[in-house]
């Protein structure tokens, strides 16, 4: 059992699985391939499969020039340019092909940041469904899933990483994310297996 996870409490009709970019572009051998990706996307299409409905996906969107991008993002994007929409496929960008067919029920969100929280759509969408627990799987666990669960806790949310679900190019990063950070914030993130989630979940 990872380090800080422990049996999970109910969850209520208000939770909300986020699916973290899980995309073709961290898929596929590109400059931003992540070899480990394929290994997550059964436990994720199990939770999707119950919870289609209550089921996001966020999708990290690279700005179409360099001149759009601003900020310290110039700068990234200075060093990452082969993954501007100008540079590939587009379609690069989309989910991967077995968690595109979930959607529709399950929505699409887009960011052009790190942390989902920042994406006004998805915000709209948990406001709506007025969420108060949101489940965490995708990619990367110490990039795109850390901020967004950061901001989650800020916000209020109860917090939950499925961390069979979760994956990064550093495995380094990857379990010290899950047993450094996470952990140590247990009064406030969650940490639980796939399984787990599934069980204190019952489908509606």
């Amino acid at each position: 059992m990872t380090a800080g996870a422990k049996a999970l409490q109910p969850l209520g009709p208000h939770a909300v699985h986020i699916v973290v970019d899980m995309q073709r572009v961290f898929a596929e051998p590109t400059a931003w391939h992540v070899p480990s990706l394929p290994t997550i996307i059964d436990p994720i299409v199990a939770l999707t499969r119950r919870h289609s409905a209550h089921t996001i996906f966020t999708r990290f969107m690279t700005p179409r020039h360099l001149a759009d991008a601003t900020g310290s993002w110039r700068r990234y994007y200075e060093r990452w340019p082969m993954v501007l929409q100008d540079s590939m496929d587009a379609a690069l960008l989309d989910l991967v092909g077995p968690l595109a067919g979930f959607v529709p029920p399950a929505e699409v969100c887009d960011k052009t940041t790190f942390s989902s929280m920042q994406s006004a759509a998805l915000v709209a969408s948990l406001d709506r469904r007025r969420a108060d627990t949101l489940v965490l799987t995708g990619a990367e666990t110490d990039v795109c899933v850390l901020a967004t669960a950061l901001e989650a806790v800020d916000r209020g949310y109860r917090t939950i990483v499925a961390a069979d679900a979760v994956t990064s190019l550093s495995t380094a990063g990857h379990h010290a994310t899950l047993d450094a950070v996470f952990a140590r914030l247990d009064q406030q993130i969650e940490i639980a297996r796939v399984d787990d989630v599934l069980a204190a979940w019952p489908k509606e």
